[in-house]
């Protein structure tokens, strides 16, 4: 489990999120449960953000991957009615490139909001969820300016076209946990018996544990508009956004 494999299936997603198509075997098969690979470049989903969809070509077919079901091994969603490849079969992958890339940005971008509203604000974040292109998050803010809508799309954007690198690096745990301010959710998520933890740094600005695919900058990001801010409470804010382009 963790940041390199999930039971028997390798993950190329985190290793390389530019990645959308490799060679693979299949190594379970079931038209129910779905198909596990030795090697796998889709994000299955988690932290907020959806997972890929994508296809696998073998032998003249092509099985539509849908989504995903994660337990001691990391099971691929076939589409109703697809054919399944036995077991043994050597398949190539492909990820989607418009629904991945665009999740990439979109969680990219939640990550600067996030950043911004904690070096400005001081509030932690308390939930969100993101679909490509349009995302939301909470953040426990019991006082909001009077400018804050406008004031914070304005933020975010001088940070997307501040061309910030994207960095991703894996720690001990008790090393990344020793960092500052490395938790920015209100409740720690990061699984008590992870002993590795991946850190996504928005360099000079956003340095947290995360599990998600990002792009390589904030310029890739693209201008970001805040839809609407909503109080969902008497502290919880939410904050809900979507890509421009």
């Amino acid at each position: 489990m963790g940041v390199t494999h999930h039971g028997r299936t390798h993950r190329l997603d985190l290793a390389d999120p530019t990645l959308r198509e490799w060679a693979c075997t299949v190594l379970a098969a079931d038209p129910e449960q779905g198909i596990v690979l030795d090697r796998s470049a889709f994000y299955p989903g988690g932290g907020g953000q959806p997972p890929d969809h994508g296809v696998l070509l073998w032998q003249g077919a092509q099985t539509r991957i849908v989504g995903t079901r994660k337990g001691d091994d990391l099971w691929l969603v076939p589409a109703e009615g697809d054919p399944v490849p036995p077991v043994g079969t050597a398949v190539t992958g492909a990820v989607e490139d418009d629904r991945r890339t665009m999740l990439m940005r979109t969680h990219s971008g939640l990550h600067v909001l996030c950043g911004v509203v904690f070096r400005d604000f001081g509030a932690l974040v308390t939930g969100g969820n993101m679909e490509p292109g349009e995302a939301r998050m909470d953040f426990n803010l019991p006082e909001v300016p009077p400018d804050f809508k406008g004031r914070i799309e304005e933020l975010v954007n001088a940070e997307v076209a501040a061309d910030r690198a994207v960095a991703v690096r894996v720690l001990p745990r008790a090393d990344a946990l020793a960092l500052p301010d490395i938790i920015r959710t209100q409740s720690n998520l990061i699984p008590p018996d992870e002993q590795e933890v991946r850190i996504v740094d928005i360099v000079g600005l956003d340095v947290q544990a995360d599990g998600g695919t990002h792009v390589a900058s904030t310029a890739q990001i693209g201008k970001i508009q805040v839809v609407k801010v909503e109080s969902k409470g008497r502290a919880n804010r939410r904050v809900r956004v979507r890509l421009m382009d």
